[in-house]
């Protein structure tokens, strides 16, 4: 069995290599798990099957012995304005205005893994294999063209998270877990030439259209689930910044020589049975951007005197994002023994300032509000079948002083908004 199930694990992670790609808040999932995804992500203080662990290590003392397979279908649409722009005429480059669509691109499929397994009435020990997030943007006409860009332009980011998990239950309503992430991404970047130009970049040949470059490395998540009473639950989990290898074929890109570390990320939880049918539950997540220079350095750093802000420098520009706040919500209501339906709504603080939108037509992470139903049906045998829909309400962030004056000024501005449909099996074990 213990060959089966590694198998199956590695199965399912080389299948997520290739064609994970992209996320909802900021560049992180809205959730992990199917059942945790009808509900807009809560999870924290509401363990449901055997991927808790990627939301809190400590609730899986608290889901039977059992395993889960499912499948994401993410729909993004993503597109970007530029206006007021007035071309650099001494080089003969033209106003870039216009409206470019990233959906060269526009389905991914996002598969995940689950194993749970009680070892006695204390110890539980899983494994959960999952998406953490990513970023994908194809413009087939690139907004980047009347500048020397190529076409298509646009990046591909995926994040894998293989995460071995154990929760100790310190009295029969209390347990603390723990998580080891064992993460691996994926880069490519096409149609980025004209970063690479006009003095911009540290290392002018590690910035565009070198292909795709891998990079591995590790964290922790931590967590407490505990039942105060019959009616309440609680949670809180942290995870470490993950620390992650260079993608050394786009140090001239990353700031630090290709650095892209994972951002720490906490939240607290809460759910509460109001009624044997009816629990209503909630989270608060705080995920920090911030963090990671490669994202969260201005695009204004290009202009250091000193010269540590080009791209790839050490103090390199990026992408500008902030910490992002959300706040989750959802109920799970159980119509009869074969039945569960559940709902949810998300709602987050924008992360990309009006200030760096120019940047971002790259990596369009805008997202703030989710709206989500989900269902499960128990089919007999121990064996169950998910399923949700996902709705990520249209977001508009409006530029502001966003393109620099050398590159013609004017702004960027950036919309996008997303649909998804997932699918699982799960089964007593």
């Amino acid at each position: 069995m213990k060959t089966k199930i590694r198998h199956l694990a590695l199965l399912v992670a080389g299948c997520l290599a290739p064609v994970m790609a992209s996320a909802t808040n900021g560049y992180f999932a809205h959730g992990y798990g199917i059942k945790a995804k009808g509900m807009a992500g809560v999870g924290i203080a509401l363990p449901q099957d055997s991927l808790a662990a990627a939301t809190n290590p400590a609730g899986i003392a608290f889901v039977n012995s059992r395993m889960d397979l499912g499948a994401e279908l993410f729909l993004p649409r993503r597109s970007s304005t530029i206006s007021g722009n007035g071309g650099i005429p001494p080089y003969g480059i033209p106003p870039l205005d216009g409206t470019y669509s990233g959906d060269g691109k526009s389905a991914f499929l996002v598969p995940e893994f689950g194993y749970n397994r009680v070892i006695n009435p204390n110890l539980t020990v899983g494994l959960a294999v999952y998406g953490n997030g990513g970023m994908n943007t194809t413009y087939d006409r690139s907004p980047f063209m009347m500048l020397g860009g190529s076409s298509p332009a646009g990046v591909d980011l995926m994040q894998l998270f293989i995460a071995p998990s154990m929760a100790y239950k310190v009295n029969p309503n209390h347990s603390l877990g723990v998580s080891l992430n064992l993460a691996h991404q994926r880069f490519s970047a096409k149609g980025l030439e004209p970063f690479a130009g006009f003095g911009f970049s540290s290392s002018p040949a590690n910035v565009s259209n070198v292909g795709s470059d891998s990079a591995s490395g590790w964290g922790v998540r931590v967590g407490w689930t505990g039942q105060v009473s019959d009616a309440v639950t609680m949670g809180a989990t942290y995870q470490s910044k993950t620390q992650m290898g260079k993608f050394d074929k786009y140090a001239g890109l990353f700031a630090d020589g290709g650095s892209f570390d994972i951002p720490a990320n906490y939240g607290i939880g809460l759910a509460l049975k109001t009624s044997p049918r009816l629990t209503v539950a909630a989270d608060v997540q705080r995920i920090e951007y911030g963090g990671i220079a490669s994202v969260a350095n201005p695009v204004a750093n290009l202009f250091r005197p000193d010269g540590s802000g080009m791209l790839g420098g050490s103090q390199g520009a990026g992408f500008g994002w902030r910490d992002m706040t959300v706040f989750k919500i959802g109920a799970a209501w159980k119509h009869s023994d074969q039945l569960t339906i559940r709902a949810g709504y998300s709602t987050g603080s924008q992360p990309i300032p009006s200030g760096e939108t120019f940047f971002n037509i790259l990596a369009p992470g805008v997202m703030e509000r989710h709206l989500t139903l989900g269902m499960t049906w128990q089919v007999g045998g121990g064996k169950e079948v998910s399923a949700y829909y996902m709705h990520a309400f249209g977001e508009r962030v409006n530029g502001l002083n966003s393109i620099p004056p050398m590159m013609g000024g004017g702004e960027a501005n950036l919309r996008m908004h997303q649909n998804a449909l997932g699918l699982a099996l799960g089964w007593r074990i």
